[in-house]
């Protein structure tokens, strides 16, 4: 009896390492598992993608003025709305339409006389009336040419003073869409020759950024950390960066 006691016990302790051998094979099992799959859900690979577009502006805005300097207010202001009047018409000969005009408030400077220390004293001097226009349309050609010929009008005894215009591009939105996907596209395509050269295969993308936008004259190479934004230029180059984290797989 003693002898079946013994091997009985014998039976469960070998029986118990059995189990203790097996869950401790299992636990390094799955935490070699583990360790496995953290280390591959954390191989990335972070890549910078661009895209270049030229476009043409479609809008055009073109600011001017004129005034009119005299010591009555009122003779000042007559002269600045016969000249306004002139304007007008001046516009309307070169095909400004009246819902692409927009006249502004004048506004009002008085110059005071000076002491014989050159300080202002409480005696006015002349008025200053001035009178500000503005031109927007999508005729981005007539306001150029509006633009330049303007001085047409100091002939005419007015003193016009012209900006140049400023060129914009209406569908800047779609734009930006556009080349964020033509700047992704490129940053995998960089992200599989990489990934390529050590065997590896480029996962799905993790995360992307889109850099500064810069929009600049077509020949120009300025660049800003906070993004140009041309719009002396009718013609202009677009250039879009983003930074896009991909995964990497064996």
């Amino acid at each position: 009896m003693e002898k079946y006691g013994f091997l009985r016990n014998a039976q469960i302790v070998i029986l118990g390492i059995c189990f203790v051998v097996a869950a401790i094979g299992s636990a390094v099992a799955l935490t070699d598992g583990l360790v496995k799959f953290k280390k591959a859900s954390a191989e990335v690979i972070n890549v910078t993608g661009s895209a270049e577009k030229k476009i043409v502006s479609d809008y055009a805005v073109w600011t001017a003025s004129f005034s009119a300097r005299d010591p009555q207010l009122k003779d000042a202001f007559v002269k600045v709305k016969e000249d306004t009047a002139k304007v007008r018409a001046y516009l309307a000969s070169k095909r400004v339409k009246e819902d692409e005009l927009i006249v502004s408030q004048v506004t009002t400077v008085i110059t005071y006389k000076k002491n014989e220390k050159g300080a202002d004293t409480n005696v006015i001097e002349t008025y200053l009336v001035d009178q500000g226009i503005e031109v927007r349309s999508a005729d981005t050609k007539k306001v150029t040419v509006v633009s330049r010929e303007s001085t047409e009008l100091i002939e005419q005894g007015i003193q016009f003073v012209s900006d140049a215009p400023r060129y914009l591009y209406t569908k800047l939105s779609e734009l930006k869409l556009d080349m964020l996907a033509a700047a992704s596209a490129d940053a995998k395509e960089r992200a599989v020759r990489i990934a390529s050269a050590s065997g590896n295969k480029v996962g799905r993308i993790r995360s992307a950024n889109m850099g500064v936008f810069q929009i600049t004259p077509v020949n120009s190479n300025d660049v800003s950390a906070w993004g140009e934004n041309d719009t002396s230029s009718l013609e202009k180059k677009v250039f879009a960066v983003v930074h896009a984290d991909f995964a990497i797989t064996e």
